[in-house]
């Protein structure tokens, strides 16, 4: 810094110099410019050093991590244990001997002595460094973050994964007191969900809580600074026992009191900063939560009918602090959020429109203050709209490292993402995707004129026609075969429909396929199942695709009576709005670049998996889905698992998705090892494989 302070030095002196007093005006300001650019290059190599050298000690921890679990280790405790055991024999023998026995007794006694001693002081060296590399790495990471820079995502994530899966150790709690007091709030908004679930979790007699009160700290700092984008969170902890009784029955939600009252408690603290902005959101939430749980009768379902009279007083309420719940506020990292910057709720339209399903969502549209409407989905049911949550939230930090990276930054790589906002566990709202269709509205709704099929397709076969062919038929291949024959795809009639300008057309479809591509690439990684026609919306401004119902990920859908056996859905429809040369050309190079993108950043997306997946309000092993498939498969209710077996089959299923995850990352595809290409390649044929695509669920349509 000394040579860099007088290069600068010389530098001022020399324009002096050289030029006279009436430039001395912009030689000041150049001086003043290049110490700031200087001051910034020193910073982010500061950043940098903090981080490798943080990265390097974590290695090195990990690396004895792994020494102390390996079986070597505990076969060298077990023979540790038998010779204590051994030796507290001997002393007893020892009492009672002879002098001559007390002579070879005291020799072996002093010989094991000597090798337990050595084998205590070589366990205790090695806990020692593991504790000390522990220790560098979290400071390093700390310190990495308090200098600011590209690394910071990255290690907020390796951070916060590390607290929890060590949250009993001290120099754990001692690092997220120091990095709470040192380091920007907003750093940890990506992970305010992750961080929030935790509370009132994680329990041990040693070190609970201290690691309670750490946590607590942190969120109320997040919250103080940060109030729209963690008070919600801390309110759908605190209502988390609002689960009907006929949901509770039905389905598998656990209500976690010591999380609802540690939430509440929060709250209360929080009341002295945020106190009217806290009494609005409950008030708003309520709103919610009522719409969402209003009973309604068949006979109105895709009708449009007015609120109950009890809704209207209330739905017509402006609440001046409270934000449009599914608008998105940017983190200002200056905690600075005055009062129209972004859209307050001004009330509810006075009609809304009942969905088709088993619990009826209702579309409702909340009134802005800046004149927008803002259409928006209440849910209520079995569906967990908190794991819809934590899908959406990964596929907006996927983005993030797709936009970082030139190649697939110019493509316009990207996952189209929406907000989901749970206020219950059965609760919650879903921002409504404009100007979308779902891929089955399009190709099959009987209100679009019999659909794309009906109109294009003259003489095939219909759904239903297709539907029973390949649900009744013994010969599953054969059938298939005779299906395509009989249901010709139409898919690009969508672009030749809605862009009539070449121009247009050309750009839609491209943006399409390159749209099917991300996501399809993304949706593999983490195992995203259910993925039929009418999960999978279009945009019709844009031809992008937008995935929905993300609840059966990680492989889940393997587990499902009829398992999915293709990474993606890439069935004959979808490749026909990519033009005539189909999966080859853009798609494929869209998917190479896009997993090779993941691949670069795989430790990172696996530090993310990791503290996804190990969030205790993402059910694992009681998850709707699973609680179904054992109760038809094993005859057993939910009832037959106590909590410490159901905690034990989630850790089961966390882990054995972080390892297939890797694996997937890594490249390996029927146990061997791929590159980037030879990855796609074998996954685009996965996904169009006959054999694959005839044994699917025939409500999947594979056909179409």
């Amino acid at each position: 810094m000394r040579e860099t302070n007088q290069m600068s030095t010389d530098w001022l002196a020399s324009g002096w110099l050289k030029q006279d007093r009436a430039s001395s005006r912009t030689i000041i300001e150049d001086y003043l410019n290049h110490s700031v650019a200087l001051d910034k290059k020193y910073m982010s190599r500061q950043c940098r050093t903090h981080f490798h050298l943080a990265h390097y000690t974590y290695n090195l921890f990990k690396s004895y991590e792994e020494r102390l679990s390996s079986n070597e280790w505990q076969a060298a405790l077990r023979l540790r244990k038998y010779k204590t055991k051994e030796l507290d024999t001997l002393l007893k023998r020892l009492k009672n001997s002879s002098k001559a026995e007390k002579s070879d007794y005291g020799a072996k006694i002093q010989e094991l002595q000597k090798q337990l001693a050595l084998d205590r002081e070589e366990a205790q060296k090695i806990q020692d460094d593991r504790d000390e590399f522990l220790s560098l790495a979290l400071e390093g990471y700390q310190r990495s973050l308090v200098v600011g820079g590209k690394y910071d995502l990255q290690v907020v994530f390796r951070l916060v994964s590390l607290w929890f899966n060590l949250f009993s150790r001290k120099q754990v709690v001692d690092s997220m007191i120091k990095t709470t007091k040192e380091v920007q709030s907003y750093k940890f908004i990506p992970l305010v969900y992750q961080i929030a679930s935790r509370l009132g979790s994680s329990k041990d007699a040693q070190g609970s809580t201290n690691f309670q009160n750490a946590l607590a700290s942190l969120l109320k700092k997040m919250a103080i600074d940060h109030p729209y984008h963690t008070i919600c969170q801390l309110l759908a902890l605190a209502n988390g026992d609002r689960v009907k009784d006929k949901q509770r029955s039905r389905s598998s939600f656990v209500v976690d009191m010591d999380k609802k009252l540690a939430a509440e408690n929060l709250l209360k603290e929080l009341s002295s900063f945020h106190g009217a902005l806290i009494r609005q959101m409950k008030q708003m939430v309520e709103i919610y939560i009522r719409l969402a749980e209003l009973e309604t009768r068949k006979e109105d379902t895709n009708k449009k009918i007015s609120l109950p009279r009890e809704f209207r007083s209330i739905c017509q309420l402006e609440l001046a602090k409270v934000p449009v719940v599914t608008a998105t506020i940017p983190v200002d990292p200056n905690c600075r959020y005055e009062e129209g910057t972004f859209p307050h709720f001004s009330g509810l339209v006075d009609s809304i429109t009942i969905m088709n399903g088993i619990n009826a969502p209702k579309v409702i549209q909340c009134i802005g203050s800046d004149g927008n409407r803002y259409r928006q989905l209440a849910k209520s049911g079995n569906d967990d709209l908190r794991q819809d949550a934590v899908m959406e939230q990964f596929f907006s930090l996927v983005n993030m490292f797709l936009q970082n990276h030139r190649d697939t930054s110019e493509r316009r790589l990207r996952i189209r993402t929406y907000n989901v906002v749970p206020f219950t566990p059965s609760a919650g709202v879903v921002e409504w995707v404009n100007r979308t269709v779902p891929l089955g509205d399009y190709l099959l709704d009987s209100n679009r004129i019999g659909g794309a099929h009906a109109r294009y397709g003259t003489g095939d076969w219909t759904f239903l026609q297709c539907r029973e062919h390949l649900a009744c038929e013994k010969d599953k291949r054969k059938a298939f075969f005779k299906i395509c024959d009989n249901f010709r795809p139409v898919m690009h009639h969508f672009f030749i429909e809605r862009f009539l300008q070449p121009a247009d057309w050309f750009q839609s479809r491209l943006a399409y396929t390159r749209s099917v591509a991300a996501s399809s690439m993304v949706g593999y990684i983490v195992g995203l199942g259910d993925r039929h026609s009418m999960n999978i919306l279009i945009d019709e401004d844009t031809a992008e695709v937008v995935h929905i119902d993300l609840g059966v990920a990680f492989e889940q859908g393997l587990m499902l009576k009829t398992p999915e056996r293709v990474p993606f859905r890439l069935t004959r429809d979808i490749i026909d709005g990519m033009g005539v040369t189909g999966t080859e050309g853009v798609f494929k190079r869209c998917c190479e670049k896009t997993l090779s993108v993941m691949r670069e950043n795989k430790e990172a997306l696996l530090t993310i998996i990791e503290v996804f997946i190990h969030d205790p309000l993402y059910k694992w092993a009681l998850s709707p889905l699973k609680a179904l498939q054992r109760q038809k498969e094993t005859e057993y209710n939910d009832s037959c698992l106590d909590d410490s077996q159901e905690a034990y089959e989630g850790n089961k299923d966390a882990a054995r998705a972080i390892l297939r995850v890797k694996q997937k990352l890594d490249g390996y595809e029927d146990g061997e090892m791929r590159s980037v290409e030879g990855q796609v390649q074998q996954l685009i044929q996965d996904a169009v494989d006959t054999d694959r695509l005839c044994q699917m669920f025939p409500g999947w349509a594979p056909w179409l």
